[in-house]
């Protein structure tokens, strides 16, 4: 049966191992994935173009499930450290001290631990451990596109220390956690263990018919950009709908609609209260459709970005920032269209894919000391990227919902 799946992954008994000789004895499964990509940028920087080569999204799964699935565990290992160093070209992608390319993930990337149980009607469930805050949407690398949106750091919160808890009850299901504030340095970085608690969010979801989720989320994030703290704050709102469902047996839809707002702010001894100095907004729409082993996907993004001071390699900025001054804000409104065909060859997913996207950067900021000419010499950018997913072993179908907050279709 065809699904809108992104990836299918074939298990192997060398790579994905179930016990299910006794309905309580543990259960371990493992699997892989990677990406081999080329993207062209025109241009990448200064009227220039650009064509690089990587190996992106390199990941090991590992999942455990005891007591009959009380008890459950999740692992992801990234390796984008080391295949993704100098970052992938990605035209609005920003964070961690990258600019126009996504910056490479931790090496630890996901390694909770889930408990959960009945009380009074209610299915309830606590997950600690290092992963994602119970905030917005899907991590993007679960998601159809390969190239990360703009919206990436508004949307979601992930690889920070949190302990988190969920209630479900029919299709309502309500989140809160506390994690640490502190964005990653590098790919080495595990966080600073002793912020743990000076953020927190939560997040309410509505699981209706026929494959359609709504949810909304609120976070707010301590000193995001410096480690030691001191830095601005983040308040983060964020809304969307999500919709899966097959409809027939050989073809099946996927849809996402989101609405994002995030504010730096400061807090003001004279009015007792957090003061607005930046504020971010934006709207992405993406859907697929799969009819047997062919996809099809589509997706709009309007969304705004900081500019920050830029070092001799114009793709970086200092990480961290020495200052709390930003230099622009610029909107980007792009389009973006996929298409792709899911195989398994000797048990090894393969899904080549090809990506097109048309980009428009305008700067919203007056006066601003960046400009979107004055880096690429015009307001309208593209991106071809031509690749294909591996994948091996289980798969990692949704990142960022734990315990009774996980929906599946």
């Amino acid at each position: 049966m065809a699904t809108a799946c992104v990836l299918v992954f074939a298990s192997t008994d060398a790579v994905a191992q179930e016990h299910t000789h006794n309905a309580d004895a543990p259960r371990f499964m493992f699997g892989a994935q990677a990406v081999g990509l080329m993207t062209h940028a025109t241009p990448a920087t200064f009227n220039r173009d650009l064509t690089e080569v990587y190996l992106t999204q390199p990941n090991l799964f590992a999942h455990a499930s005891f007591f009959d699935g009380a008890l459950r565990a999740h692992a992801t290992l990234n390796f984008e450290g080391i295949t993704l160093e100098r970052g992938e070209l990605n035209a609005g992608a920003w964070g961690e001290g990258y600019m126009d390319r996504r910056h490479p993930h931790t090496y630890l990337h996901e390694a909770v631990v889930s408990a959960q149980t009945n009380i009074a009607g209610f299915d309830a469930s606590l997950t600690a451990g290092r992963g994602f805050a119970p905030f917005g949407s899907d991590d993007p690398m679960m998601r159809p596109f390969v190239k990360f949106p703009v919206n990436h750091h508004f949307a979601q919160i992930l690889e920070r220390w949190m302990l988190a808890g969920a209630l479900r009850r029919g299709p309502i299901i309500v989140e809160a956690g506390l994690f640490n504030g502190d964005e990653p340095m590098g790919a080495d970085d595990i966080g600073h263990f002793d912020r743990f608690g000076d953020s927190w969010s939560t997040r309410v979801t509505m699981v209706a018919a026929r494959g359609l989720e709504l949810f909304g989320s609120y976070a707010f994030v301590t000193s995001p950009e410096l480690p030691w703290g001191g830095g601005l704050d983040q308040a983060k709102r964020h809304a969307g709908a999500r919709y899966e469902y097959a409809l027939s047996p050989e073809t099946g839809i996927y849809a996402l609609a989101e609405l994002m707002r995030t504010a730096d702010s400061r807090f003001d001894e004279r009015t007792n209260r957090n003061q607005d100095v930046y504020v971010f907004h934006g709207f992405l729409a993406e859907a697929q459709l799969q009819h047997r082993d062919w996809r099809v996907a589509a997706r709009f993004e309007r969304a705004t970005r900081p500019e920050e001071e830029r070092t001799s390699d114009p793709f970086r900025s200092p990480k961290p920032h020495p200052d709390l001054r930003i230099h622009g804000i610029t909107r980007f409104t792009s389009v973006s269209a996929a298409a792709g065909r899911d195989m398994n060859v000797g048990g090894i997913a393969l899904s080549p894919f090809v990506e097109v996207a048309r980009i428009h950067a305008e700067s919203t900021l007056e006066p601003a000391l960046f400009t979107p000419e004055e880096l690429w010499g015009t307001d309208t950018l593209w991106n071809l990227s031509v690749g294909v997913r591996i994948g091996v072993g289980m798969g990692h179908a949704r990142m960022g919902r734990y315990g009774v907050a996980q929906v599946a279709h």
